[in-house]
């Protein structure tokens, strides 16, 4: 009899309902590995949309060189000031390669704002109108920093959403007057709420824009200077820090793996120390594609190993129901039956399990962006202190379902029900239907 014929499969189905708890145990296997699959490739293309995302936002024409402490620079007791990274006279040397369009300056350090008995321990950012657009910054009120404001040295600010909400609970910002140590700014506009983004490599921290302060370049170099002291624990720090960053934009991205050759070289002849990092987001963006490829490979690995155990439980259960059906084997090859009916008869049966299991793997698979929103929530509620420990990429992932996995995790299901009911079936198959007959 062949086995596609119906008549197969209607006796392998009676056949696994004999023993119903047995035969769904055996699918839980299946379901297990199978949504096992589903899962963890969702998982891992969530997480790196969302890594590829931060690294996008970063601009794939863009050029970001920052200014790094090189590892041998200390606090000496006679001077408390550490003095590194990019310098004024760099930008003009650097803006001298033909290929960038535009450089954003940037310098960036901790300060204690303040409004009335308020007080918050700010990121203050001194930077130039085009900064909003390179960081994907919206304004929520008012405006941003403005062409004026740097040149004539303004003393205005703009505050990040949260910075305006703890300063400014049931009073408009607009127009009021904060003190940055004891120096007074005018806020002019308020920005939308931006998603954090995590570090990348070693060097760009992780940022979440919360309680930044904006004021013009200029004004920060007239009233703060280069050198800033920090006062912790009783202990006293600084640095001395023309800029902290520079990005620079280009007019095409095949211009960029170039244009960051040659800004390395400049930066090589003008500084003795490597005090500076250049990042690429083109060459990151290329990584992330690649890890994503070998972490989803790593995560189907461990989802077959899943779907692996569920196929020895299958075959345990059918060397089971082997031996159980013996005499009923017996008397079938002695009607008639032959060898390739008997095998074609249990290979019947697996595939069923198998395929349950994996229609049952693939509905729970499904389920996986609902699940983890609810399981998310639930911890967070649970162990807060745990979950805002957590990386940004891991803590809000969103599991996205990769649509060739639903068919891919189906057909190793039916794979691994054939494979693994192979050997029992053949066994049964095998069986002196003589011997069969005389088992009790």
């Amino acid at each position: 009899m062949n086995l596609l014929h119906p008549r197969i499969w209607r006796l392998g189905i009676k056949s696994l309902l004999l023993h119903p708890m047995r035969s769904l145990l055996t699918v839980l296997g299946i379901f297990i590995g199978v949504a096992s699959v589903v899962w963890l490739l969702a998982i891992g293309e969530g997480i790196s949309r969302e890594a590829q995302r931060q690294i996008s936002e970063l601009g794939a024409t863009n050029i970001i060189l920052r200014s790094v402490i090189p590892p041998d620079d200390s606090v000496s007791e006679s001077n408390f000031y550490v003095k590194y990274g990019i310098r004024r006279s760099d930008v003009a040397a650097l803006t001298e390669i033909e290929t960038i369009r535009n450089a954003v300056r940037i310098r960036e350090t901790r300060r204690e704002a303040h409004y009335g008995a308020v007080t918050i321990a700010s990121h203050l950012v001194a930077c130039t109108p085009e900064y909003s657009e390179i960081m994907n910054l919206r304004l929520a009120r008012g405006r941003f920093i403005s062409d004026i404001d740097v040149q004539q040295r303004a003393n205005v600010c703009v505050l990040a959403a949260e910075a305006a909400d703890l300063f400014f609970s049931t009073e408009d910002p607009m127009g009021k007057v904060i003190r940055i140590r004891e120096l007074p700014y005018v806020v002019v506009g308020v920005m939308e709420p931006r998603t954090p983004t995590a570090g990348i490599g070693g060097s760009i921290a992780a940022q979440d824009f919360a309680k930044d302060i904006y004021i013009p370049l200029d004004t920060f170099w007239q009233r703060i200077g280069d050198r800033v002291l920090f006062v912790q624990s009783g202990q006293r720090t600084g640095e001395e820090v023309e800029l902290s960053q520079i990005t620079f934009q280009v007019e095409s991205s095949d211009h960029v793996l170039p244009t960051a050759a040659a800004i390395r070289r400049t930066m090589q002849k003008l500084h003795t120390e490597t005090d500076y990092a250049v990042v690429v987001p083109l060459e990151l963006l290329e990584q992330a594609k690649t890890t994503r490829l070998m972490f989803m490979v790593f995560m189907g690995m461990i989802a077959a190993v899943t779907l692996i155990v569920g196929g020895i439980g299958i075959m345990n259960i059918m060397l089971a129901t082997v031996t159980e059906r013996t005499r009923e084997i017996g008397i079938r090859r002695a009607l008639g039956a032959t060898r390739k009916d008997i095998t074609r008869q249990f290979l019947a049966e697996t595939i069923v399990l198998s395929a349950l299991g994996g229609i049952a793997g693939i509905v729970g698979g499904m389920t996986c962006p609902q699940l983890m929103g609810w399981l998310r929530q639930a911890l967070q509620s649970s162990i807060p202190e745990a979950m805002n420990n957590l990386p940004d990429a891991i803590r809000n992932v969103t599991p996205v379902i990769v649509p060739w996995s639903i068919p891919l995790a189906f057909a190793i299901s039916v794979a691994v029900g054939i494979f693994f009911g192979l050997y029992p079936a053949t066994r049964a198959a095998r069986m002196d239907p003589i011997e069969a007959l005389r088992r009790e």
